[in-house]
């Protein structure tokens, strides 16, 4: 169990990079390759790596691979070896999975498994990478177990490292990751908590419009060092949207150390800080 009055933080965006059960898959070397120039990083901790980093300081987090076998073709790290090693340091670790959309309800059904008999607290999405628009109704026999549990549902959002500077964009399109698309969604399951992650350049005014029209949207502040954050996204986690932001890094791309470094500098008000950095997290995960 994760204790609350110790940790400073939780991080809700962190990736599992590296499996320890099988090797990296190599298929389509150049979407590595442009991610790495992107990131200006090809650094890949293991799991227990990360956990072991993670609890140096104190900060809980949550981890999750992305499933994109569908438009990328790539293998996945496997959910179940992600929740394994969360249960192995369940005092600082939250598993999320990831599973394609397209794989329906055999994807129900898996998701149903890692809930009951794996310990799966939450969801991520990647629509860029994952070729789907969020409101696709093919993607709702998932939604719906997920729903049925009451666990959240992290979607990427707006630019992607993916693809950048390959020919064509290796083929993925940035449109889907528009949150425009979730406004659908968060109607359809308006009990279940959705979070659109990262600063949503080019589409952040989308991206607080649906937060503040939808109240079980949250945002995730991970991917940007918050020295670069829009303006408005500045403005509305200060003032309407503070009990909806939350601290995320998108580690090991940025480590945390560097985001809490710019983030007490950035203009964040004191009193709202607490709230981003653990409380709004321990609410919208249900901790307490």
């Amino acid at each position: 169990m994760i204790d609350l009055d110790k940790i400073v933080a939780i991080d809700v965006h962190t990736h599992a990079e590296v499996s320890c059960r099988q090797p990296h898959d190599d298929f389509r070397p150049e979407l590595d390759e442009a991610f790495a120039k992107y990131f200006k990083s090809d650094k890949r901790p293991t799991i227990q790596e990360t956990a072991d980093y993670y609890r140096e300081r104190n900060i809980a987090f949550i981890m999750f691979t992305v499933d994109s076998e569908f438009a990328v073709g790539k293998r996945r790290i496997p959910n179940e070896e992600v929740a394994e090693m969360a249960q192995k340091n369940a005092d600082i670790m939250i598993p999320f999975a990831s599973i394609d959309p397209h794989k329906g309800r055999m994807g129900a059904r898996e998701a149903r498994n890692l809930i009951e008999n794996y310990g799966v607290k939450g969801f991520k999405f990647h629509p860029t990478v994952q070729g789907f628009r969020p409101n696709d109704r093919m993607a709702y026999h998932l939604y719906e177990v997920i729903a049925e549990y009451g666990l959240p549902m992290l979607f990427h959002s707006g630019h992607s490292g993916f693809g950048s500077g390959v020919r064509g964009g290796g083929g993925l399109r940035l449109e889907y990751s528009n949150p425009i698309h979730l406004d659908d969604v968060a109607i359809d399951f308006p009990d279940s908590p959705i979070i659109i992650a990262h600063p949503s350049w080019p589409w952040q005014d989308e991206a607080l419009s649906v937060a503040m029209h939808k109240p079980n949207i949250y945002i995730d502040l991970s991917g940007w060092s918050p020295k670069y954050f829009p303006k408005q996204l500045v403005q509305y986690a200060n003032t309407l949207l503070k009990d909806r932001m939350l601290f995320g890094t998108d580690f090991p791309l940025i480590t945390p150390d560097r985001w809490i470094r710019d983030f007490e500098d950035a203009d964040f008000r004191e009193e709202v800080k607490p709230l981003i950095m653990k409380e709004n997290a321990i609410k919208m995960l249900g901790l307490t």
